[in-house]
């Protein structure tokens, strides 16, 4: 009777993530075709629609495919990056008020990518693809940082000190990203200044293509350990019991969580609260299983981009702001309602 029960429950289970992911599938078409229609120079669904099939003027090519469509497959991108990174530290540590940005992973990508913005010109191809791999270097001395000083021999990793070690950290990645940019000149000053506040910056292809890569490798591959998570979610000796390798699994999490936040920071600069809220409002959508939290988090982050990185571009028209700073409005008042819900 128990094991109908508890087939039934997982077959419950499947047939809501299904849907709800469906759902989400459908809400992030249609808002990447609001999102082709949302600009300075407004394109109708019409000219769109021309224009995919070839039969557009050449200034709707250029404003459509030249700049609008990078743009919006980066933030997707970035959203399912940010998310799934999210996802991942939040089932490691084993507490939800854990993010990239948060525990200062971000902040170490930023700053290796101040550093190199500082004496190469970001638009050149070979220094473009190059970004990526120089946040994953800061992201990942700033993660052994904060995992040394978290991590204590006979308790293991603390969630708690682990949130506060990060803290510490971010703000002091955040000085020193600070003197460097006060070294700048205006120009590079003006970008750095926009980028660290969360900007879609990179509008062609080429940002795509230094971003892609890292995404197919890592989202998979963290989809596949999706089991793995849901073992150290029960505690190191309990996933030990059930087989788990625990210290190898966990490096290699932390690995790809740090991977997909410093690749995302290298393309769309310091923005917030998507490893916070994604895996927060898929929880609750799906439940805390992670072969269905970890791609509904993905989706999840991809739709709250694309959102915030349109009402960017369409608020104060023909000023862009910050897309960092939309999902900022959004994602403070969620943060301090999870910390007054946290005990």
């Amino acid at each position: 009777m128990n094991e109908l029960y508890i087939t039934a429950t997982e077959k419950n289970r499947r047939s809501r993530a299904i849907i709800v992911m469906t759902v989400l599938g459908i809400l992030i078409i249609s808002s990447f075709i609001i999102s082709m229609n949302t600009g300075y120079i407004r394109l109708s669904p019409l000219d769109v629609l021309k224009t995919v099939f070839g039969s557009g003027t050449s200034k709707q090519e250029l404003i459509l495919f030249d700049f609008r469509l990078p743009r919006i497959v980066i933030s997707v991108l970035i959203g399912a990056g940010f998310a799934v990174s999210g996802a991942i530290i939040q089932g490691i540590s084993r507490n939800p008020l854990s993010d990239p940005g948060l525990l200062g992973i971000n902040a170490g990508a930023g700053l290796a990518v101040v550093l190199y913005i500082s004496f190469y010109p970001v638009n050149e191809a070979a220094p473009l693809f190059f970004m990526p791999f120089l946040a994953l270097v800061g992201a990942g001395a700033t993660a052994v940082l904060i995992y040394s000083l978290s991590y204590r021999k006979h308790y293991g990793l603390m969630p708690t000190r682990m949130i506060l070690v990060g803290i510490a950290v971010a703000a002091g990645i955040g000085a020193a990203m600070l003197v460097l940019t006060i070294r700048l000149d205006p120009n590079d000053y003006q970008f750095v200044s926009v980028w660290l506040a969360g900007s879609i910056w990179g509008t062609n292809w080429k940002f795509v293509l230094a971003l892609l890569p890292w995404i197919l490798i890592l989202l998979p591959y963290s989809f596949t350990k999706a089991k793995v998570l849901n073992a150290l979610n029960l505690g190191d000796q309990l996933a030990i019991g059930l087989g788990a390798r625990v210290n190898r699994e966990r490096l290699g999490l932390i690995a790809a969580a740090v991977g997909l936040a410093g690749a995302c920071v290298a393309v769309g600069g310091g923005i917030g609260f998507v490893g916070l809220i994604a895996p927060h409002l898929a929880r609750r959508l799906v439940g805390p299983q992670h072969q269905y939290l970890l791609p509904a988090s993905a989706l999840i982050g991809a739709l709250l981009l694309i959102v915030a990185d349109t009402l960017a571009r369409w608020a104060f028209q023909p000023t862009d702001i910050p897309t960092g700073i939309v999902v900022a409005v959004i994602g403070a008042p969620y943060f301090l309602y999870l910390l007054a819900k946290t005990r």
